[in-house]
């Protein structure tokens, strides 16, 4: 997806769950899934993959909560860029995936699922939340379908 998007020109956008070193930023979320608070700036688990590292350009956005939304300026950035179609893909499809789809569409972007860009715990969970989000809230695409996209 990723080589599909710089081949097409189309924005990067990249989240990276970043907690302060001193916890200090620390919330609900992390009461629940305490091993977030070891994302800092500087960890190795909060860094972009070597095999999906970013470009000039494109836009980093750290974040404390599940959605890439919540809390940051992604809307406002990708509004600027007179962005209206989003495609995401990450991890987790129950978790991440699902927040930031949900909160894309009530922010008037169209979210699309790549669903062989996504991945969660189970399969289980994986395919119910696909299947929910396409009821309610996204389109749903395989990347062979977003490859074979003429316009959005």
């Amino acid at each position: 997806m990723l080589t599909l998007a710089r081949k097409r020109g189309w924005s990067v956008s990249y989240t990276r769950v970043v907690y302060a070193d001193d916890g200090s930023d620390a919330n609900v979320f992390t009461d629940k899934v305490p091993g977030c608070l070891d994302f800092t700036e500087t960890s190795e688990l909060s860094q972009v993959v070597p095999e999906l590292l970013p470009e000039p350009g494109d836009l980093i956005i750290r974040k404390q909560f599940p959605s890439a939304f919540f809390g940051t300026h992604l809307a406002s950035a990708l509004a600027l860029k007179g962005i209206r179609t989003l495609f995401i893909t990450g991890a987790t499809t129950s978790g991440c995936v699902r927040a930031s789809a949900v909160d894309a569409m009530c922010h008037g972007f169209k979210p699309v699922i790549v669903e062989d860009c996504v991945g969660d715990r189970s399969v289980q969970q994986h395919e119910a939340n696909l299947f929910d989000l396409k009821m309610k809230y996204t389109e749903n695409m395989s990347l062979h379908e977003v490859e074979a996209l003429t316009s959005l």
